[in-house]
């Protein structure tokens, strides 16, 4: 019975191929849509679940509590050795620190950003699998180093590099390769091409184990079986006051310490710490894309079956006087619903393993190489087709088996006014979700428009960086730079807007003459850097080698920081005292706020110092004229000054464009998405537009034997689907305003959803619909209507 079921099926789908045709490919593309984004929401969700430990893996992190602020950090390195020591609930911990070094291999050489150092029981806490060395010694003695495949390939070849040995840095310590692990996972929040014994650290801060005041190290502690983590949590403000209570005294600073589980780091992390993370808010919004996709691609099979009641009315009136009941006739079209799906599923899978490609470049994921490597996901989509096909042809099939065979008989039937109503609510429906997806296209486009387009408080244009890593002949090369054909000036600093910066406890002179703590992040630089960098002093003065005192003991804060300690009036932090890193003195200006950090912060309390000999990147601002050349020019004194290490630069602008990499990344998506669903909604138009000229056939022909021109004819269609389509942007556009809104306040600084947004919208999605049903409509408007009278 049910093999007749899908013989009969199959023949009506290829009766009526048009037909089959669109409903088919509405369905495959929302499927594809859907499985794309289950793949990619799915992949999120991974992260860090491959290790077999998962679930009694913490993240320790602290939060700093200073005047008017608190602030997330990892952990010191002193919180590892002192947790396992004090609390048995804990089995071990790993540190990680992000470094970089310059390796180097006879003629090959590369400063390897992504290097951690990790403590000798990674192996332990951690499933990275280790290919070749000894998991529990590979990173026990001091300078041990553990290369991915793909990084070891690099210096080695294809020869095994366990027992060999690399030079690091420009001083050329000898480091011995002691393991190779594979090629850490897509799905792994921590990111490293080498690992560095944490053991090597010590030579730079012999004692690291019992500094409690720099955050420096992400802290992992692997808690034995059937601990709470909540319980050990309730612990730790004894633990901190023991350890730091003396340090938080004299600083007036309140240490608090919470554990976040390693699953939720990815996605929840209150701190980042160089970690690669994502954003929940976006597996929320790609969830609910994927499902209204779907539901567009589900409406369209509904609304264009039910259309067609009336071409099959006649064929269910056969069936039923032949003795076909009510039930045999809503599975066979059931039947033929389930066919349909079914061959949408088969073009889904490959137009899904053809765009994956497309899709991973646009996600900046590698979530796989073909959708034949994730077999669960096939086989539960195969059984969600059947499920769609059974539920999408549910009412379908009821509408189609109810119907009266005597009426239908002598040609009395005629679509019921619920019918219609249905029909017409679907439609409504379904571009109400594609003009909700328009809109907040739109908005995601003119904010990160906005992000790039602001006044940053600093000029990011034909700026050159290079980073020395601590060259001794850093300033040598900045000197050198400074006067290459094309330069225009240079300058050395520890950080610039929008890398890694150092937030530093500093005290400074409030307005009530007392000395108050607070957590600056701090940018060291030398004399030229504010005014290479365009920007403004508010109060003051900046930095002037005529000054003595200026390159020991003199700093700037911005305007935040001026106002955290109590002066709304810049000008009244001048003279100030200051403590920082061992250093006193007092402040000499006020700079006006620039966004050193991505514009969804708001801008932070930072302090400028004068300290070259940890300044180092090099800024050069270069004219635009011959840049090749000057390119050229500086490379060969690289080459000359600094001939161990690989010349690598960037342009500054770029470099901090890439903190939004993300936002376009989803920009990209959900663009892509919005265009699928409008493209299955202007096929079920297509499909409705084809049936309505043919139910209103005879209509038509009255109308113009009446005296009726194909103009007014034509605008008789378009009246109903463009009354559609403006029904659905009357109720997807207040949805769109306030998802837009909730959107936009995750950002610092943010646009307004301007009134033309909402204007174009309504202006593209009637020119669409009027496009898509012009040819069926000026296509019967010109049809001869003796023609169709006689017939």
């Amino acid at each position: 019975m049910i093999t007749n079921y899908f013989k009969i099926a199959s023949r009506n789908l290829w009766r009526h191929r048009g037909f089959s045709a669109i409903n088919i490919l509405g369905l495959a593309t929302g499927m594809s849509a859907c499985l794309l984004i289950c793949l990619y929401v799915s992949f999120e969700l991974s992260y860090d679940k491959f290790h077999s430990k998962a679930n009694r893996i913490y993240r320790v992190v602290t939060d700093v509590e200073t005047i008017g602020e608190t602030s997330h950090k990892g952990s010191s390195w002193a919180y590892g050795p002192a947790m396992l020591k004090d609390f048995p609930e804990i089995e071990s911990f790993v540190r990680l620190s992000r470094v970089s070094f310059l390796v180097r291999k006879g003629d090959a050489k590369f400063q390897e950003e992504k290097t951690l150092f990790a403590d000798s029981t990674l192996f332990k806490v951690f499933d990275f699998k280790l290919i070749s060395g000894n998991p529990q010694t590979a990173l026990r003695d001091p300078l041990s180093i553990v290369f991915t495949q793909t990084a070891a390939r690099k210096y080695f070849g294809d020869s095994d590099p366990v027992g060999q040995s690399v030079l690091l840095d420009a001083e050329g310590l000898v480091a011995n390769v002691t393991g190779i692990v594979q090629d850490l996972p897509g799905n792994s929040q921590i990111k490293a091409n080498m690992f560095l014994s944490a053991s090597t650290m010590k030579r730079y801060k012999p004692d690291a184990d019992s500094e409690w005041e720099a955050f420096e190290p992400m802290t992992y502690l692997l808690l034995k079986p059937n601990t709470s983590a909540e319980m050990l949590s309730r612990k730790f403000p004894a633990f901190l006051e023991h350890y730091a209570g003396k340090i938080m005294s004299e600083q007036k600073l309140n240490y608090s310490v919470s554990l976040e589980p390693l699953r939720d780091v990815y996605l929840h992390a209150k701190y980042i710490g160089g970690l690669e993370t994502g954003n929940a808010s976006y597996v929320y919004i790609f969830t609910a894309v994927a499902v209204f996709t779907m539901l567009i691609a589900c409406i369209n099979f509904v609304n264009l079956t039910t259309a067609r009641s009336v071409e099959r009315a006649k064929e269910v009136g056969m069936r039923k006087v032949v003795g076909a009941g009510r039930s045999r006739i809503a599975k066979q079209f059931i039947s033929e619903s389930v066919l349909v799906c079914l061959f949408a599923f088969v073009v889904s899978v490959f137009l899904t393993a053809l765009l994956i490609p497309h899709f991973n470049d646009l996600a900046g994921k590698e979530i796989s190489l073909g959708i034949i490597n994730d077999y669960l996901f096939v086989v539960v989509f195969f059984i969600v087709a059947i499920g769609i096909g059974v539920l999408a042809g549910i009412y379908p099939a009821l509408v189609l088996s109810s119907f009266q065979p005597a009426l239908v008989l002598k040609g009395q039937f005629k679509h019921s006014r619920k019918g219609v109503f249905l029909r017409k609510a679907l439609v409504i429906s379904q571009f109400a979700i594609s003009i909700t997806l328009m809109i907040g296209t739109l908005i995601i486009y003119i904010q990160m428009n906005y992000i790039q387009n602001k006044d940053l408080g600093f000029s990011k244009n034909q700026i050159l960086v290079l980073d020395t890593d601590a060259d001794p002949n850093k300033e040598v090369l900045r000197h050198a730079l400074s006067n290459v054909h094309g330069a225009v000036a240079a300058s050395r600093s520890s950080s610039i807007p929008g890398s890694r910066y150092q937030n530093t406890s500093s005290q400074i002179e409030s307005s009530g003459g007392d000395f108050q703590t607070a957590g600056l992040h701090e940018f060291l630089i030398d004399f030229d850097f504010i005014d290479l960098y365009k920007m403004k002093m508010v109060a003051g003065r900046q930095f002037s080698k005529e000054f003595a005192t200026d390159s020991a003991k003199a700093m700037i804060i911005n305007e935040t920081a001026a106002k955290l300690f109590g002066y709304a009036d810049s000008k009244l932090a001048i003279g100030k005292r200051f403590r920082q890193s061992g250093v006193d003195g007092e402040i000499i200006g006020v700079i006006k706020d620039f966004h050193f950090q991505s514009l969804e912060e708001s801008v932070q309390p930072l302090a400028m110092r004068i300290e070259p000999a940890y300044c180092n990147l090099v800024s050069v601002k270069v004219s635009p004229a011959d840049l090749f050349q000057t390119l050229k020019s500086i490379e060969e004194q690289w080459n000359k000054l600094m001939p161990n290490r690989p010349f690598s630069y960037f342009f500054m602008n770029e470099y901090f464009d890439r903190q939004y990499r993300s936002q376009q990344q989803f920009k990209a998506l959900f663009m892509n998405f919005a265009f699928l669903t409008i493209f299955i909604s202007c096929l079920g138009l297509i499909g409705l537009s084809s049936y309505a000229a043919v139910q209103r056939k005879k209509e038509v022909g009255v109308r113009k034997v009446l005296g009726g021109s194909t103009a007014s004819i034509v605008l008789l269609f378009y009246k109903d689907f463009v009354g559609l389509v403006f029904a659905a942007f009357l109720i997807a556009s207040p949805v769109a305003y306030y998802a837009g809104q909730k959107w936009l306040e995750s950002f610092a600084y943010r646009t307004e959803i301007p009134l033309w947004i909402f204007i174009v919208v309504a202006s593209l999605t009637m020119v669409i619909a009027i496009i898509t049903t012009s040819f069926q409509s000026v296509r019967a408007a010109i049809e001869n209507p003796v023609k169709v009278l006689k017939t």
